[in-house]
């Protein structure tokens, strides 16, 4: 299954050469007669990857590297995650007055009513978690990067992709009152106590809740409105982790209820995602704001033999609901350190790159999404490289380029409506794929050396240095995709050999299903 390559760390040292207290393999000290200049050249690393540091920069203080010598972020080994799809389920109405469903489904964000899954696997999104790297805005699995794109936020949640990004101005608790009284419809004295009990410029969202029941009651429409808008984005798209309170600031969004649709509303859930997966992937970090139900429901759609979850419809039956309200959520039974070896033995053939090629009758595929540059929400920016996942979009993957350095980016706006010339740099280095999973050559020798791309190492008498793997193409249909994973994950369990009689028959049907 795996073929060991040359590495630019040899075995042997690794063996040798003592780590750090950081895990790190440190320069060795020169030989004599050695010219300082050899020993510059040579890397460093650590043990598993990467060897080459040149990419993810920030991997001292990466979780992976605390796992992979034991040590957890804690006695709970999972994250706490913000999910409030249970209150959020009973919070919202069956239906809204005519009044507000106007300005509801003309904002771009009505179909989050009904996307959220009632409960978060924490395990799960805590695995997936800990492969995440903020220098590539990607997970790092065994076979190379994937991500959660604008194309899946586009099909999974039905999110506006095309639109400006929101530059807000600074909220005091002094505006953060004024903006309750004018735009929330409250007197002086109720928003100054509740802004005072927040500590800070917030709103509670069980607060902004009793004030759209309130002014619904009293055919208060704007007031309404703005308050289950706000409600609505601090339950989803920028839940934090206080798991009870709103950025005031957000209000600003919603001050025009005719003018609000025109935001990147897709952009804006991603930027927040991506922000705190980079902080939950560093190993001080115990909490995971965002919108967990758009990683999990991105992972129920990508590696459906990973994880346990209910399903309401398949692909081609759903009648134009947004992609994630496929999914329900069914109590898990393996915990994170459970999940790790399994998320270390995928491969290609696990996973439906395509997903939502059913779905396209109503969401059509946008261009846009191969934009490569920086995101921005607020002062938040995050680089959007898909180049990296490639395979996710159809195309060859080929060792990308290195990171855009977002700190020194000062005309992100620009590059977004002028987003063509970057789709045609993405795109013209690479082809359509022969199979789901076509990379080029040298592309996971290149990964292995840069990457950490699995969390358990291997046994202590071990080498220490990760091999190469390579992979069979697999199957292009993803039913015989899934048919081949089961078979092989089952074989894999059993430690069944191809010359054993009784496995016979399930080593042919799993070759049968290799083949188509």
């Amino acid at each position: 299954m795996f073929a060991h390559v040359a590495s630019d760390v040899a075995t042997v040292d690794m063996l040798v050469r003592r780590r750090g207290a950081d895990g790190r393999i440190p320069v060795r000290t020169l030989d004599r007669g050695a010219s300082s200049s050899a020993a510059a050249a040579e890397p460093t690393g650590y043990p598993g990857g990467p060897y080459d540091t040149s990419l993810l920069v920030k991997y001292e203080h990466h979780v992976a590297r605390h796992i992979w010598f034991g040590e957890e972020r804690g006695p709970k080994k999972e994250l706490k995650v913000a999910g409030h799809g249970l209150k959020l389920n009973s919070r919202v109405p069956l239906a809204l007055p005519p009044q507000m469903e106007s300005w509801v489904s003309r904002s771009g964000l009505a179909s989050l009513q009904r996307t959220s899954l009632n409960k978060i696997d924490t395990n799960l999104v805590s695995a997936f978690v800990e492969r995440w790297h903020l220098e590539t805005s990607s997970f790092h699995m065994p076979f190379g990067e994937m991500s959660i794109t604008l194309d899946d936020v586009a099909c999974l949640l039905h999110l506006p992709i095309r639109g400006i990004f929101w530059s807000p101005q600074d909220v005091t608790e002094e505006l953060a009152v004024e903006l309750a009284v004018d735009y929330l419809g409250v007197s002086q004295s109720q928003a100054q106590s509740h802004v005072r009990s927040c500590r800070g410029s917030y709103y509670k969202l069980e607060w902004l809740y009793d004030i759209f029941v309130h002014h619904r009651a009293a055919s208060s429409w704007a007031y309404a409105t703005r308050a289950y808008l706000l409600m609505l984005v601090g339950s989803t798209i920028f839940a934090d982790k206080t798991f009870t309170l709103v950025e005031a600031r957000y209000l600003l969004l919603f001050r025009d209820l005719d003018g609000c649709s025109g935001y990147s509303w897709g952009a804006a859930a991603l930027v927040t995602l991506y922000r705190y997966l980079g902080d939950a992937s560093m190993y001080s970090c115990k909490q995971l704001g965002g919108y967990p139900t758009l990683l999990q429901c991105w992972i129920h759609e990508y590696f459906p033999t990973v994880g346990k979850r209910g399903e309401n419809w398949n692909p081609a039956g759903n009648g134009g609901l947004p992609q994630a309200m496929r999914w329900s959520y069914r109590q898990g039974v393996l915990k994170v350190d459970d999940l790790r070896p399994i998320l270390d033995e995928l491969t290609p053939t696990d996973v439906i790159w395509r997903p939502f090629e059913d779905h396209r009758a109503w969401r059509v595929f946008d261009e846009i999404c191969l934009y490569r540059g920086c995101l921005k929400w607020g002062e938040t920016v995050v680089p959007y490289l898909p180049d990296r996942c490639l395979r996710q979009f159809g195309y060859r993957q080929y060792v990308p380029s290195p990171p855009l350095d977002c700190m020194m980016a000062t005309d992100i706006d620009v590059d977004w409506i002028s987003y063509h010339q970057s789709v045609v740099d993405v795109i013209g280095s690479s082809s359509v794929a022969t199979t789901p999973s076509e990379v080029v050559d040298g592309y996971l020798e290149w990964y292995y050396r840069v990457s950490h791309p699995r969390l358990v190492p291997p046994h202590r008498d071990a080498p220490r240095e990760v091999p190469v793997p390579v992979y069979d193409a697999g199957p292009s249909d993803p039913d015989w995709a899934r048919v081949s994973t089961l078979i092989r994950r089952y074989l894999r369990q059993v430690n069944a050999e191809e010359e054993d009689p009784q496995f016979s028959d399930l080593f042919e049907a799993l070759h049968i299903s290799r083949s188509h």
